[in-house]
């Protein structure tokens, strides 16, 4: 990455000097500044403006950027990608810095993790500016547009029109009380705001007088006041914001009023409730957030303060430098915000953290099904796997891309499958406990069916929808052949002992009989199928379970290989390589000469990272635990074949990490993580978590067999066929992956149509 010929080097420190000169002044909301002086307004007298410095150009590097197919752009996002070369075949994949690469190296190494996202944070400054607008506060102005949006309309609907109904009733509560009519008069003005926030602004004026001793073209609003001297970095102010507003005389002060404690016993605990109430509802929504800001703001600052401090203005022809801006809100609904973290932590983990805590309270205290049914019982419990899921592979990523590679190989190896496998074991306790085969064949199903959905339905909905955005979409054969050889490796060993069964089994016809009027003739049979159950003694404990544990060798044996093939020997298919850059504004290239000048910040440390790991396995297991219990009655009172039940819902919840993370490398054109993604984990699943399952009946007997029905024979084999001639030519499309959908499809279609099993 050094390969830089000084010409360019030249060019691009004196492109850079240049565009820092004029980076105070520029204001283009398309381009982004690291240090506008938008960010920096109001200051203190006697503070000065420190000059913007030229990008260092002491690290180079050179980012292979792939041309779009349609506008030549050359989109460069940094992090998980991977970059094809066609002529050496080779896959190189990027990252922000070491502990990133060391991630990446482990997804090939393990397989991808449960969600995609980052273990070191990503410095804001360094992020586009629709990212950096979602962890501001609503206190800047900044051009508004068009205000009529279908999210502001759902925000008067849903409510604007209650909170402004909560303020209009403590202003009449206030006026009653006499000595609280300044808030009475406060709460009729937040009711009008609150009514239609969108393009009003709370300000509170300046009562020292401070004038700006810089005044900057076209940004003159200032943000609420901070201790620092200099006011953080936040969105860009790309308006101007002036409201006339004069400094009363010196007046007593806050605390020293009986109206403010009038105002903390009867209206602020009222309106407490109310904004509580709303900043919940309006967080659990996730995108609406900006709500949950206004709200959580108001909150906090906006009704403790003075009630003549408070004004509200419309932002127009706004002009000067007087006063600071407390609450600016344009819009209730942000798309964007499916981005947004917490600490690491993506927001929708951490909204379905409480259906976790109420999931398992409910199922263990509700024990006789009184308040909640088990049919809702199991859907929660389905649905807590999703968050659980997250914080297991987010400690998983974080101790693998902190250690070396022994510990990330036992870290994965113990918690890499711990999903999956809890509800297996689970299950087959319980099967057991119970004395029936039935959960044996959902757990055979649900493995079955994360099979086809991972080979099948993750690859074919990548295809499309990348399909659509690229058009044609190329990826490394080379290692896709890796993957396919693997793949019909473990199809193969997985189902060797359900065809030496048919082999070698016997026959078993039920219902057979005979015509009364011939009594030597033929036997006519209803139901006529080899006895799969292990029953046959002779059969089973001399030939067919020694082949199960010889292949319970030989898959996790051929998974090591391939392991060192990839890792040792021809580890240049995957050419992992760490960059200088941060990401910059989507769909642009950093500027060669562009360096990073902050440190690596990872979100979770090694301790914290295993203590959520431990605690969120204990909570998956319990999940688990619920849904294995409440899935009973399901089972029995469905109209639907429980083989259904198991190749959908409980096979593809789990897995619905990896197709979010599959569709999301598609479009950013990188089909070859979106193949991986499925057959990593289909891979696993024949190769590791049916060994352990294996392993696991061998020291407490359940009664597992490694007997599969004929339509999980044909399925699976007919699959593998299928997505091994589609990925024969190294391209992908809509209709490639459109085949593959309907594939699946159709066998679901078959599942739904299938006669129950017989231990069911």
């Amino acid at each position: 990455m050094s390969h830089i010929k000084a010409p360019i080097v030249d060019t691009e420190r004196r492109r850079s000097t240049a565009e820092s000169s004029d980076a105070q002044w520029d204001h283009d909301p398309r381009v982004y500044r690291r240090t506008s002086q938008c960010d920096r307004l109001c200051v203190d007298i006697g503070s000065h403006v420190a000059e913007t410095p030229s990008p260092d150009v002491s690290h180079q590097y050179t980012p292979k950027c792939l041309s779009a197919h349609k506008g030549g752009t050359t989109p460069c996002h940094y992090g998980e990608e991977v970059w094809q070369d066609g002529s050496s075949l080779r896959t190189t994949i990027r990252a922000e810095n070491e502990v990133e690469a060391n991630k990446l190296a482990n997804n090939y190494r393990f397989g991808f993790r449960k969600w995609k996202s980052h273990v070191t944070e990503r410095p804001i400054e360094d992020r586009s500016d629709i990212v950096r607008e979602l962890y501001s506060e609503l206190n800047f102005v900044r051009p508004q547009g068009s205000l009529i949006t279908c999210g502001n309309m759902a925000y008067l609907i849903l409510f604007g029109w209650w909170i402004s109904l909560a303020y209009l009733l403590v202003c009449v509560l206030m006026f009653l009380t006499i000595i609280g009519v300044p808030y009475g008069k406060l709460c009729w003005k937040l009711s009008c705001y609150f009514l239609w926030p969108f393009g009003k602004s709370i300000l509170k004026p300046r009562s020292l007088v401070r004038r700006c001793c810089v005044k900057f073209p076209h940004c003159e609003a200032i943000p609420e006041e901070s201790d620092s001297k200099e006011v953080k970095e936040s969105t860009p102010l790309l308006m101007p914001l002036s409201v006339p507003i004069e400094v009363p005389p010196q007046r007593t002060r806050y605390w020293c009023r009986v109206s403010t404690y009038v105002w903390l016993l009867l209206g602020y605990p009222l309106l407490g409730l109310i904004h509580g109430l709303a900043c919940f509802l309006s967080w659990i929504l996730v995108f609406t957030i900006p709500l949950a800001k206004m709200n959580a703001r108001t909150l906090a600052i906006i009704l403790l303060m003075p009630p003549e401090d408070v004004h509200i203005h419309r932002l127009k022809k706004p002009q000067g430098c007087e006063s600071q801006v407390l609450l600016c809100c344009y819009h209730a609904f942000n798309w964007y915000y499916y981005k947004y973290t917490l600490d690491g932590i993506n927001v929708f983990a951490v909204n379905l953290l409480p259906l976790v805590i109420t999931t398992l309270v409910v199922g263990y205290v509700d024990t006789e099904n009184q308040f909640v049914s088990s049919e809702a019982k199991f859907a929660a419990a389905v649905s807590s796997i999703i968050p659980l899921s997250y914080y297991i592979g987010m400690g998983i990523a974080s101790i693998s891309a902190q250690s070396n590679f022994a510990v990330g190989a036992v870290v994965n190896a113990t918690f890499g499958s711990i999903t999956e496998m809890t509800f297996y074991i689970t299950a087959l306790l319980r099967g057991h406990k119970a004395g029936t085969k039935c959960y044996e064949e959902i757990v055979k199903a649900a493995l079955t069916g994360t099979l086809l959905g991972c080979i099948l339905f993750i690859p074919g909905i990548s295809m499309i929808i990348g399909g659509f955005k690229h058009r044609e979409q190329r990826f490394n054969s080379r290692s896709a052949g890796v993957s396919s050889a693997l793949l019909f490796i473990s199809v193969g060993g997985v189902f060797a002992p359900t065809l030496f069964s048919k082999a070698y089994g016997s026959l078993v016809c039920a219902g057979c009989s005979s015509s009364p009027a011939n009594t030597s003739g033929p036997f006519t049979c209803m139901d006529c199928h080899y006895d799969m159950s292990g029953s046959y003694e002779p059969l089973y404990l001399r030939h067919i379970e020694p082949l199960v544990y010889t292949i319970s060798v030989l898959l996790p044996s051929a998974y090591l290989i391939g392991l060192i093939f990839t890792l040792k020997t021809h580890s240049h298919i995957y050419d992992i390589q760490v960059s200088d850059g941060h990401d910059h504004q989507q769909g642009q290239c950093p500027p060669e000469g562009a360096s990073g000048g902050h440190g690596t910040v990872v979100h979770w440390s090694r301790l914290r990272a295993l203590s959520v790991l431990i605690m969120a396995t204990l909570l998956m297991a319990a999940c688990a635990d619920l849904t294995t219990e409440h899935i009973k009655p399901i089972l029995d009172h469905s109209a639907i074949s429980q083989y259904f039940i198991g190749v959908t819902v409980l096979a593809m919840v789990p897995e619905i990490p990896e197709i979010f993370n599959g569709i999301q490398f598609a479009l950013q054109n990188n089909i070859s993580l979106s193949l991986e993604v499925g057959n990593c984990i289909a891979v696993q699943v024949c190769m590791i978590q049916i060994p352990l399952l294996i392993l696991f009946n061998t020291f407490y007997d359940v009664g597992f067999v490694l007997l599969f029905s004929d339509l999980h024979l044909w399925a699976s084999i007919f699959s593998v066929i299928v997505v091994n001639y589609i990925f024969m030519d190294g391209k992908s499309d809509y209709f490639q992956g459109t085949a593959l959908v309907v594939v699946y499809l159709i066998l679901l279609a078959l599942y739904f149509f299938a006669p129950s099993p017989r231990a069911c």
